[in-house]
């Protein structure tokens, strides 16, 4: 048999609590795309660490190439060969491309070299970019592939990427995977982590699945079900989200000819946004990262004040109204940034249950706070939305992001508001923990709720949202019903099909 790139044996890594791996072995092959699949907390974080020499191992060894390879830092990993696309961006807005890509080169060579360098690379793999523009200025697909040609300027034996489809379009999917199989073609390695699973099945040659920290089993993609492999990370049948028949009734919030300036440099202005959803009803609003997503929110949520009349609930004036205010009529909110704007990283998950749910939930009565009944509401959120943690107790930067999400959307929803708008609620759950989030989705709905979804995950959208509006650059087109779009009408209208009325059919 040929020598494997990379050779797993008995990786383990513990953690007060917690074995995050546990003697996990596997192999990569030269030229070989390989998933590594896990539910939220599985250790697939961990493994890749790992390998990229964030984190050493407390047993097992690494074989690189027929050698014993312990990288101390990932700067060692570099120099061996291994590069790595973080699933977020590290990359400073104020800075051009070929800035930021310099400041991730131990010697940089002269910058009109470098941008050479990159132009050549760049259309060679068929991700052109100007190496000149100013990364502020970028949209969140050019934003990869300015991580992407960061790494292949290494030259790397194995390319690790983290949920790397997560920010794109349809049409910027399929670009990204000529890429990664030009990459494979030439013989070099991806080590590829998505909980999108119909891609795994048409990229990936190889796939290890992780659960709890275990290897609990190998398959190959192209022969092996979505469903199966989503059964194999969770150990259990996956339950599909169903959608019951709902009355709608009437007007439960409305935005009229709303625009509000960009709030920074690099923010996005919205620009004439019409939108009105009703109870019972789920609107999903689409669109790449960077089109005006998190303005969207902020104005909903109260975090951007507009004039009173521009935002209505029940037809209330409401535009006026911090979040406070708003959390007591009914209007919740779950933003994007889970880890410091919808959690406070370093407070405990009680705490964190207290400040949004203070209103809601009376945990507080004549000024003093009652411990005792946020404990029990965070234990019922932990349960309910099955969070891994060993309790309440613990801050929200020790659980793993996809947690975090199961937990922040669950101390919303248990909260039964009349409104609830979410920002990229699935946004890196497993499959599984995926389904029972657009399921508490679908069921507060169902008990008369009116749910703003705001989302990139397409598939999403059309499996919970009644109807569809895109948002691009600010702008919002008039929302159509979901039956009967197809991804592609819907990709066009993300990617700035602006002006674009996609045909009726």
């Amino acid at each position: 048999m040929t020598q494997p790139l990379l050779s797993l044996q008995g990786l383990t890594k513990a953690y007060p609590g917690v074995v995050a791996n546990d003697a996990v072995s596997f192999d990569i092959g030269a030229g070989e795309v390989h998933a590594l699949l896990g539910e939220n907390g599985a250790g697939k974080s961990t493994l890749v660490k790992m390998i990229y020499g964030l984190v050493k191992p407390d047993s097992g060894r690494m074989v690189l190439r027929g050698q014993a390879y312990a990288p101390s830092e990932p700067r060692q990993a570099r120099a061996d060969g291994i590069a790595m696309v973080f699933q977020h961006f590290s990359l400073f807005d104020a800075l051009n491309v070929s800035e930021n890509i310099a400041l991730g080169m131990e010697n940089p060579p002269p910058m009109r070299d470098l941008a050479e360098r990159i132009r050549a690379v760049s259309e060679t793999y068929g991700l052109p970019l100007d190496p000149f523009r100013t990364v502020g200025d970028l949209s969140a697909g050019e934003r990869q592939r300015v991580e992407i040609i960061r790494c292949l300027l290494q030259d790397p034996k194995l390319l690790i990427m983290d949920e790397p489809t997560s920010v794109l379009t349809p049409q910027e999917v399929d670009i990204l995977f000529q890429t990664l199989q030009k990459l494979r073609a030439e013989g070099t390695s991806i080590l590829y982590i998505s909980h999108k699973l119909e891609e795994i099945r048409t990229l990936c040659d190889h796939a290890t699945i992780l659960r709890l920290g275990r290897n609990v089993g190998e398959c190959i993609p192209a022969e092996t079900s979505a469903r199966d492999m989503a059964e194999m990370m969770v150990g259990t049948a996956l339950q599909t989200p169903a959608r019951a028949d709902r009355d709608l009734g009437p007007v439960a919030l409305e935005i009229s000819d709303l625009s509000v300036p960009a709030p920074s440099a690099f923010g996005t202005a919205l620009k004439a946004v019409n939108l009105s959803v009703r109870k019972g009803e789920i609107l999903g609003i689409g669109g790449v990262a960077g089109n005006g997503q998190d303005e969207l929110l902020s104005v909903l949520s109260g975090e951007t004040p507009t004039a009173a009349a521009a935002v209505q609930m029940h037809g209330e004036a409401i535009g006026h109204l911090g979040p406070v205010a708003r959390r007591h009529l009914g209007l919740l909110a779950a933003p994007e940034e889970r880890l410091g704007h919808a959690a406070a990283p370093d407070m405990s998950l009680t705490e964190n249950a207290m400040l949004t749910a203070a209103a809601r939930k009376g945990l507080v009565q004549k000024g003093f706070l009652k411990w005792g009944l946020a404990t029990e509401f965070a234990e019922k959120v932990i349960a309910s939305f099955d969070v891994r943690t060993p309790g309440p107790q613990n801050a929200a930067r020790s659980l793993s992001g996809g947690n975090l999400q199961k937990f922040v959307i669950g101390r919303e929803v248990l909260q039964q508001p009349d409104v609830l708008v979410v920002n990229q609620p699935t946004w890196g759950v497993d499959a599984a923990a995926a389904a029972a989030i657009r399921q508490s989705l679908l069921d507060l709905a169902a008990a008369g709720a009116a749910i703003v979804c705001i989302s990139q995950d397409l598939d999403e959208l059309m499996e919970i949202a009644d109807r569809f509006a895109a948002l691009n650059e600010g702008r919002l087109t008039a929302p159509r019903p979901t039956a009967g779009l197809s991804v592609d009408e819907i990709g066009l209208m993300m990617g700035g099909a602006h002006g674009m009325e996609v045909a009726h059919v």
